[in-house]
């Protein structure tokens, strides 16, 4: 794999380019754990409302299961040269329950509305605490954008 020619990004530019796949993209990889049953992992579709990450699965999950368990989660973009891993506690919204403007912005996203299908669907939002950006070996030091739930830089005006 050819790693040279990488320009390392400041971390403004980092936290320009997350915001943006977090906006665009469809899919994210969310890892769960289960104190008896172990860790789960499972692509899902994702919408950002600009502060936190929701997804819906069904109610019975193991997803759902281990997130009332075990809050605390990671997920990952699914590209591993442009990486962005999220890292921060879920919450568990029963398809009644979930804001209206996170289910409409899901529902306009996707053209799939969970709430409207035969089934029980749950709502999971996720609130990053920390996250990680970078694109290859130059950007592994400063890697880190969100500590604490706080961006390392201010966000764009766009955001």
């Amino acid at each position: 794999m050819k790693t040279t020619g990488i320009v390392r990004r400041p971390t403004a530019e980092r936290l320009r380019d997350t915001l943006e796949r977090l906006a665009t993209e469809r899919d994210v990889w969310v890892s769960t754990a289960h104190p008896e049953h172990g860790p789960h992992q499972l692509p899902l579709w994702f919408l950002w409302d600009g502060q936190a990450v929701w997804m819906c699965t069904s109610a019975t999950s193991v997803t759902v299961r281990n997130v009332r368990e075990e809050p605390r989660v990671r997920l990952s973009l699914p590209d591993t040269f442009d990486v962005v891993l999220l890292q921060g506690e879920a919450e568990c919204f029963p398809e009644q329950e979930v804001p209206g403007d996170a289910a409409e912005a899901f529902a306009e996203k996707f053209g799939w509305d969970p709430r409207a299908e035969e089934g029980a669907f749950v709502y999971v939002r996720v609130t990053p605490r920390t996250v990680r950006a970078w694109r290859g070996v130059p950007e592994l030091r400063g890697r880190v954008i969100m500590r604490d739930g706080t961006w390392l830089e201010p966000l764009p005006l766009h955001c």
